[in-house]
């Protein structure tokens, strides 16, 4: 039997370059080279595709922006990764076909991957790919239509106020005194377009708020502020498409005051607690309000799904949805569905499974309507 031709892509134009290529390094040598043939697709950090020889080395070196120039064109007739050769002219390029693909894995977390961009492309190219389409990528991605969403559809989510870069700069001192008009300290800020908490600060006075809010304002034009409250960090992983199924809970203790880049992929000190130690109830309602999250989104194949767990009150909050979450092997994902009794490399064999299956279902729609005369 043929191999499945899989795409992997990685890297990209994101705070979250370098999580990127952990994550895809994990899948590549976990997936099963019996059943798959991978092409690897690197992006720079500048946004050049590249392929070829060793594009995982090329980025990690940082010599991704001279190597061979890759393309993927958003026109169904050519499902195939296409190298971009520059003619002695310095003008004109031509086009010459690398591969074709039966299915794409994007692995690119955060802006220009996770948030609908690529998913369009390969939208448009008819291929199949792993992970939420277009609509459950970028509401997924952007935190404040996420919490929007959520709310309309009966999920609790903390309050929260939305600030425009703009305004941060203008009036620092007025956007935080409108967030302290509606909850009190602390508060975090947060990119709204973002992931592995990147730009995310907590502030516990309005000095440290106006701080918080210009660094978040670095990474995204639309800046949420968050009320904080005490809480511990538990996740579900959910999986599936029309019929998704969630993991068991875990918790993560943090070794900082909060979750942040640092403590994630930096220092080991953070505790994942797999399953998470909360009574039976709180754990069947955080998959439920997963799943339920995951549907509302029309999400697909993978997402992790975030919450916080207030000590005083006991209540759940929903936090945010990763619709390409970490795929590293420290990541949460996977360690909740190896714990669910789903080990790394079937995990990957269901993804693709899944993405086939939602490519299936797409070519039953009907395209073009006919007028009749």
């Amino acid at each position: 039997m043929s191999k499945i031709r899989v795409g992997l892509i990685f890297g990209g134009r994101s705070g979250e370059h370098e999580v990127s290529l952990r994550s895809a390094r994990s899948v590549l040598a976990a997936i099963n080279k019996d059943k798959y043939e991978v092409t690897l697709i690197g992006i720079t950090k500048a946004g050049q595709w590249i392929a070829g020889n060793d594009p995982m080395a090329a980025l990690l070196s940082g010599a991704g922006d001279s190597s061979a120039k890759a393309a993927l064109l958003g026109e169904p007739q050519h499902r195939a990764l296409m190298q971009m050769n520059d003619q002695p002219d310095g003008r004109a390029v031509t086009l010459s076909s690398i591969t074709e693909l039966d299915v794409v894995f994007p692995l690119l977390h955060g802006t220009f991957g996770e948030d609908g961009t690529v998913q369009g492309l390969l939208e448009l190219a008819n291929l199949p790919y792993v992970g939420a389409g277009v609509l459950g990528s970028s509401v997924g991605m952007d935190k404040a239509v996420f919490k929007a969403v959520m709310q309309a559809v009966g999920i609790p989510v903390v309050k929260s106020v939305l600030a425009l870069r703009r305004e941060i700069e203008e009036d620092a001192n007025a956007v935080a005194a409108q967030a302290e008009a509606q909850f009190g300290y602390p508060m975090f800020t947060k990119p709204a377009n973002l992931g592995s908490s990147v730009g995310i600060v907590k502030a516990h006075n309005r000095a440290e708020l106006s701080g918080a809010l210009r660094e978040s304002a670095r990474w995204d034009r639309r800046v949420l502020i968050e009320a904080g409250i005490n809480a511990r960090e538990i996740e579900v992983s959910v999986l599936g498409n029309d019929h998704p199924i969630a993991s068991v809970p875990g918790e993560i203790v943090p070794s900082r005051e909060f979750y942040d880049y640092e403590a994630k992929y930096v220092d080991d000190n953070s505790e994942l607690l797999i399953p998470a130690p909360i009574d039976e109830a709180t754990a069947r309602r955080a998959q439920a309000l997963a799943v339920s999250a995951f549907q509302a989104i029309d999400a697909a194949g993978m997402a992790r799904v975030d919450f916080l767990l207030d000590r005083d009150s006991g209540q759940l909050f929903l936090n945010e949805i990763n619709t390409i979450p970490g795929f590293t092997e420290i990541s949460m994902y996977p360690k909740l569905w190896a714990a669910s009794g789903v080990g790394y490399s079937e995990l990957i064999d269901r993804l693709i499974e899944l993405a086939l299956e939602r490519q299936a279902e797409k070519e039953r729609t009907e395209r073009v309507y006919e007028v009749k005369r």
